[in-house]
């Protein structure tokens, strides 16, 4: 439950920002291009909060549903307007100005963004080396002569820190170049090259981690089965159990790791455990009798342990990114020049069926992806913010009616032809952009349900 309410409170507070910073670049726009603001919305529905401005007349309103807002600008096409002020109204403008302000929105999207990953990189961004922990047998990775143990240092000559920018880069450019050159250094530190064949991009962005893909597993660290530090009221603590105990056999079988030990614990729930450990060198014999935790409607064990960790390999492998003001600003927009170039390009893919439409995810999975990054720390929301605002923009760029992108497209035409799109014509447009974007949300949201519940 706590973890549904943070990717809940995590979604709402996301969208929220991340579309008001959207709605406020064609509010200050509008404004500064002389347009008439009547409202400034944050939320939709009931107010409440409600302040008009003794100055402008802008009513700015807090709403009662935090997902999204909106800017109403005085506009003939909406209501009779006064002879004195139709100087004000949208549609009255200059087409550069109403373009201006269409455009704004998005641009508004891209410079949050960079804000974002400068502030990201001022936190200080947490990572793990580029060391590949496994490599599939006659896999794209094994055939191009990657191994376990190799350490990813450049791909086509661009240099990686982490396995995020690995990862990234090795999408990005396998859909530049189709085949990459890896830069990489093996357990004994030598340095070679190998070519990386990624030029089946269909199958590559198919659903799924591309990484599987490509046949390579970053390394992990392997959680022995070892008791680590106790939760409040543990029953592994209660019983006799010690932070360092080894877990060696449960019921006469031989414990592999963490994982294989918390299966046993979970289907022997309020039953006693016969297990041999190791501590201090000595091996005991000693019954554990885990509690028994209703989860999905069905019976779970619990001894209220953590694992051991083995913190000298965690952070020989742990690095961190930190960077100055104007440092971190500079790498900010050249990362959200980066993934707003591999959007498009995925966008491009997806349109012409190089991409698996299931790759596309919907509010469910934005949340639970918001929620994960809320609790690994502030760097990694940031980042997660970074990319939902990129995705609005390039989103709203699309030369859709009722998007943004359909008004810079009424704004073009009006331009090449030198007056401006027929009602008939914005109607029918509006009508097939509904259509299109219901039509794109009903796949969001059944790749969302199919996920979830595993159709």
């Amino acid at each position: 439950m706590n973890n549904v309410l943070i990717s809940v409170v995590s979604f709402v507070v996301a969208v929220s920002l991340i579309v008001t910073v959207h709605e406020f670049g064609h509010f200050i726009v509008a404004r500064l291009l002389g347009v008439k603001v009547l409202r400034f919305s944050v939320g939709f529905g009931r107010s409440l909060l409600r302040y008009v401005s003794p100055k402008s007349g802008v009513e700015y309103v807090l709403a009662a549903i935090p997902l999204g807002g909106y800017v109403k600008m005085l506009d003939e096409r909406e209501g009779d307007i006064e002879l004195h002020e139709q100087q004000f109204a949208f549609n009255r403008q200059p087409v550069g100005s109403r373009f201006a302000i269409a455009a704004a929105g998005p641009l508004f999207n891209f410079i949050f963004a960079v804000f974002a990953y400068a502030c990201m990189y001022i936190v200080g961004v947490q990572g793990i080396v580029p060391e590949i922990g496994k490599v599939e047998k006659d896999s794209l990775a094994y055939q191009a002569g990657l191994d376990t143990g190799d350490v990813v240092m450049q791909i086509n000559d661009q240099p990686v820190a982490t396995w995020e920018e690995a990862s990234i880069e090795m999408i990005n450019q396998g859909l530049k170049t189709g085949v990459i050159k890896v830069h990489k250094k093996d357990r004994q530190q030598e340095i070679s090259e190998v070519m990386l064949d990624l030029s089946d991009t269909k199958a590559l962005l198919d659903e799924g981690s591309p990484l599987e893909k490509i046949g390579v597993e970053p390394w992990r660290l392997k959680l022995d089965a070892k008791l680590g530090k106790f939760t409040s009221n543990s029953a592994a603590e209660k019983q006799g159990f010690k932070e360092g105990d080894a877990i060696l056999s449960a019921n006469g079988e031989v414990v592999q790791d963490w994982t294989h030990w918390v299966k046993i614990v979970q289907v022997n729930p309020a039953t006693p455990i016969a297990l041999k450990i190791l501590r201090n060198s000595e091996q005991i014999s000693i019954d554990l009798t885990p509690t028994a935790e209703e989860i999905d409607g069905r019976n779970v064990g619990r001894i209220g342990a953590y694992p051991w960790i083995n913190e000298t390999e965690r952070e020989k492998r742990q690095i961190t990114i930190r960077e100055g003001i104007i440092d971190s600003i500079v790498k900010g927009a050249i990362k959200t020049l980066d993934m707003s170039v591999l959007t498009v390009k995925l966008l491009g893919k997806l349109i012409t069926g190089q991409a698996s439409v299931k790759n596309i995810s919907g509010p469910i999975s934005i949340a639970e992806y918001a929620g994960i990054s809320a609790q690994l720390g502030l760097a990694t929301f940031l980042s997660t913010l970074a990319i939902i605002s990129i995705s609005i923009g390039i989103l709203n760029l699309m030369p859709v009616p009722i998007l943004d992108g359909g008004h810079l497209l009424y704004c073009l035409i009006e331009m090449a032809k030198g007056s401006p799109v027929s009602e008939t014509a914005q109607l029918m447009g509006q009508k097939i952009g509904i259509f299109m974007l219901a039509g794109l949300m009903s796949l969001a949201f059944y790749n969302d349900f199919q996920r979830v519940f595993s159709w």
